[in-house]
């Protein structure tokens, strides 16, 4: 059973109706409307959440029915939205050519609580999160009781810059849904970005609360505030990560993106092209959450990380929650340390101790990686022969079993003759992120070269190979930073290729030294020398 609970303020609402209208309308049937369309010329519709369009009567609207509405609301503003004082309900218009309003659209505000509880312990982390989804998913919901979560429970400085008042609501004073959070309206949509540097200079918030960062501009902003130790929590245009990535206005939120030309030994490696894509900076949000439905959410609880899969094509899946379940989580997830520190240790222990927000601290783990491959592996089948599936999993040793519910699925398998009629399996899955591969024939061979390709077995000594390699060279560069930060002039590296020097140049670059690439060809390596503040530290 879901624990949401809806609260409306839904009589506030139907007053400001035409009474021709209001007399019309069915109580019982609102629960799940989602607004009341109102256009001169046509019926009026009740729009619900499931998609179904409901007409209020037979009788048309006219102009005298517009100004009834208008007449009862504050006066639009410039992005053409309205409200009505303490609720959360929001007027928006239409116009026509000479600036007359010819339609209005009522989006019925609702307190919806319980929206985030499958989320809760991610909530707390005090961490910058971003939701992805497309409009009417329940984002702006989700923004509003976790503005009341942080404020309330957690009792930290909260600070909503409502653009449009759907967050806290229409009036001065924000509704109660918010809890103690305090709101900051901002007068057009187009000062949204000045709105959100003011709060945190004025109000010394320690969370930020923003629906729909939508421009560039916006997008900066975010990175200067998070930048100053500020927690976001933001809403952003996008239906996934995917996507987000490759919009060229907002990626910076996740990192943004740059062109990289790999050497011929690395693009070999990689199978790719020479020129690739590569995350360019860190992340302004450490957490992105797609908003699937209004009961699924798909959880990347690393942003840099899955970013960076993303971009090499690698498979990744997000973790995901279900609104209507029941979760249960450790309160503290900490790692224990090791009772003596290695030298690698206290290297990342001076990571922490210098200040590089812009630099790029690569989050890919050769080690998570290969384990990602080798887990436990769940698979669904459709219209495969169970029996020979199970045989080559006994037969090859494999990491993985056959379940019966698709809900509980890493990956589907399916039979390519009969998928047409297996168009639910597909919605399923797409819904749920899994991968999809096909088989031709029920045969033993065909089974197991799919099961085989699903598991990513063929390619993986590969990757561990180029994974130790990395791992490794990184170990040397540590180290050698390690020397020169104890005084040591300069320490020379054994020769690595391009991408890998590329990797060592940026780790040296996070603890404020120089490096250059020296020798030619398979000979080429890197030089790490004291860098211009570290020389003024020595006086030199």
């Amino acid at each position: 059973m879901s624990n949401i609970q809806f609260q409306n303020d839904l009589d506030k609402l139907v007053e400001i109706l035409p009474p021709k209208i209001r007399d019309q309308l069915d109580y019982a049937k609102m629960d799940d409307a989602i607004e009341i369309v109102v256009d001169i010329g046509r019926v009026p519709e009740i729009r619900h959440s499931d998609g179904k369009i409901e007409y209020v009567g037979d009788v048309e609207v006219t102009i005298e029915d517009i100004e009834h509405i208008t007449s009862h609301v504050q006066e639009f503003t410039s992005d053409n939205r309205s409200g009505i004082p303490g609720t959360l309900h929001r007027i928006s218009a239409i116009r026509n050519r000479q600036g007359k309003v010819v339609g209005l659209t009522c989006r019925i505000g609702r307190v919806v609580t319980g929206t985030i509880s499958c989320i809760k312990d991610i909530c707390l982390q005090d961490k910058s999160i971003l939701f992805l989804g497309r409009p009417g998913v329940g984002k702006t919901t989700k923004l509003r009781e976790i503005s009341r979560l942080v404020a309330d429970e957690l009792g930290k400085r909260v600070v909503i810059v409502d653009t449009s008042n759907e967050i806290a609501g229409d009036g001065d004073t924000p509704h109660p849904a918010v809890g103690h959070a305090r709101r900051m309206q901002v007068r057009q949509p187009e000062y949204q970005k000045d709105i959100m540097i003011e709060a945190v200079e004025n109000h010394t918030p320690e969370v930020i609360v923003v629906d729909e960062i939508g421009t560039e501009a916006e997008a900066q902003a975010a990175r200067t505030i998070a930048e100053r130790g500020v927690v976001l929590i933001a809403t952003a245009h996008g239906n996934s990560l995917e996507s987000l990535i490759k919009n060229p206005t907002l990626s910076d939120l996740v990192g943004g993106i740059q062109s990289v030309t790999l050497g011929d030994d690395e693009a070999k490696r990689r199978s790719s092209q020479k020129t690739v894509l590569e995350r360019e900076k860190q992340p302004t949000f450490d957490i992105v959450i797609e908003i699937l439905d209004r009961n699924t959410l798909a959880v990347y609880k690393n942003t840099a990380e899955a970013v960076d899969y993303i971009l090499r094509g690698w498979p990744i899946r997000p973790e995901i929650r279900k609104v209507d379940k029941v979760y249960t989580f450790s309160e503290s997830n900490v790692a224990q340390q090791p009772k003596n520190p290695t030298v690698l240790d206290k290297i990342n222990l001076l990571d922490d101790k210098i200040e590089h927000p812009e630099s790029l601290k690569f989050s890919f783990s050769r080690q998570k990686y290969v384990e990602d491959i080798k887990k436990y592996k769940k698979i669904y089948l459709y219209a495969v022969s169970r029996s020979i599936a199970e045989k080559v999993i006994e037969r090859l040793d494999l990491n993985a079993e056959i379940t019966r519910n698709i809900d509980d699925a890493d990956i589907v398998i399916a039979h390519k003759n009969f998928i047409k009629g297996g168009a639910k399996v597909l919605s399923t899955a797409e819904e749920n992120r899994l991968q999809i591969f096909y088989v031709k024939t029920n045969s033993m061979a065909q089974i197991q070269k799919v099961i085989k390709e699903a598991l990513d077995i063929a390619e993986l000594n590969e990757r561990q190979t180029f994974y130790d390699i990395t791992e490794k060279a990184l170990d040397e560069a540590k180290a050698a930073i390690e020397k020169v930060l104890a005084g040591e002039g300069e320490v020379e590296l054994t020769p690595q290729n391009t991408q890998i020097r590329k990797l060592q140049h940026e780790l040296v670059e996070q603890h404020n030294l120089e490096s250059k690439s020296v020798g030619e060809g398979d000979s080429r390596h890197l030089r790490i020398v004291g860098g211009k503040d570290f020389k003024k530290q020595l006086g030199g």
